[in-house]
């Protein structure tokens, strides 16, 4: 049997690291899957396309004439889904990509792969995983104290979190209703390279190095428990290799700060790095310091106060342990902006400029 790996939204954030691991830790040939749209991008995987176990294939996985011909023709002993919109100020701004994706998306990929299992040997039906990888945004919100647990119940409260709820509800029915081995992830907020810049780190990074106001929610008290992209993908992996079918998986970063907290980190660290008096932008404004640009902004509907997950389950069964502090990762993720401003440029030109998203005129209420 092929060690073939169908890896949808793969050249998305942390499907492009996830792809780059798997590519150097296992002999996987892996066919990436994913329909490009703005936070999707082929450079992503740059330094990768002369890997010649490495395919890719632009479709969307609510296309179920294409999946069918995807997985027949490759025939995978593992498909991960990473295929998803992820943004929460977008959904508010428009639910239906989302369902589409999230949802349906979710359901064509589970069916295709029971149709697929169904006339495959027993061999291929027994080594065969679905790897669903989901948020910890599905559990709703925290108080200032407990943590998310496998265990805890689903409450979404916006549209992306129900998205993604929904597809985690069909991956677990597809497992106890048709027996497809499926094992579900939940991760807390990713940060690292490749991430779409309308994501909170990116886009403070981005905005402190124009000399742009740092936009920060309400208060700025709302807490997220941090995982570097990196170490995600590392759980993900092991997962994969030594996960149970039927079960899932939290994986946190046990990193929890607040967003105020985190802007004022990487204005700490980009006084250091890249220090104000050597930009000519903020010179002429005469910003000696990045935390100048902080600025309170309207806060976001359904704003979750906190999460926070307990990674025990993955720790102690699977041996998985994150290796990056937050100190640690963040330093890293906000060198590889500073040094990759071409990327960045490349990537949101098009699409996105930096706008505040998710604020609708008013709710009806």
């Amino acid at each position: 049997m092929m060690n073939t790996m169908i890896v949808t939204g793969g050249a998305g954030f942390i499907g492009a690291n996830f792809v780059r691991l798997a590519l150097a830790k296992t002999d996987a040939c892996i066919v990436v899957v994913d329909k490009l749209t703005y936070a999707g991008h082929q450079e992503n995987l740059e330094g990768l396309w002369q890997n010649s176990r490495l395919q890719f294939v632009q479709a969307d996985i609510a296309d179920e004439a294409e999946m069918v011909k995807i997985v027949e023709a490759n025939r995978p002993r593992w498909v991960v889904n990473f295929a998803a919109e992820s943004h929460v100020d977008r959904s508010i701004d428009d639910p239906y990509p989302f369902i589409h994706t999230n949802v349906t998306g979710t359901l064509v990929l589970l069916d295709t792969v029971r149709r697929f299992l169904k006339q495959a040997g027993v061999n291929q039906q027994q080594n065969f995983r679905f790897l669903h990888v989901s948020t910890d945004e599905v559990y709703g919100t925290l108080s200032t104290t407990g943590l998310f647990t496998e265990e805890t119940p689903y409450a979404p409260n916006s549209p992306y979190a129900a998205s993604k709820a929904g597809a985690d509800h069909l991956v677990r029915a597809y497992f106890h209703t048709y027996g497809i081995p499926t094992i579900i992830t939940n991760c807390s907020n990713n940060y690292g390279p490749y991430q779409f810049p309308e994501k909170l780190i990116p886009l403070m990074v981005l905005n402190a190095l124009e000399g742009k106001p740092l936009p920060i929610y309400g208060n700025g008290q709302n807490i997220r428990d941090w995982l570097f992209v990196e170490d995600h993908c590392e759980g993900l992996l092991r997962v994969l290799q030594d996960g149970v079918p039927g079960e899932k998986y939290n994986v946190g970063g046990e990193s929890e700060h607040s967003n105020v907290d985190v802007v004022e980190a990487i204005c700490h660290i980009l006084d250091e790095l890249f220090p104000c008096e050597s930009n000519p932008i903020l010179v002429e404004r005469g910003i000696r310091q990045y935390a100048d640009l902080k600025t309170f902004v309207t806060d976001r509907p359904g704003h979750d106060f906190r999460y926070g997950i307990d990674p025990t389950k993955i720790q102690t069964q699977l041996g998985w342990t994150a290796g990056h502090t937050f100190e640690s990762g963040l330093r890293r993720t906000i060198q590889w902006y500073v040094d990759n401003r071409q990327w960045c440029d490349m990537v949101t030109q098009k699409s996105y400029q930096g706008e505040r998203l998710g604020l609708p005129n008013a709710k009806i209420y």
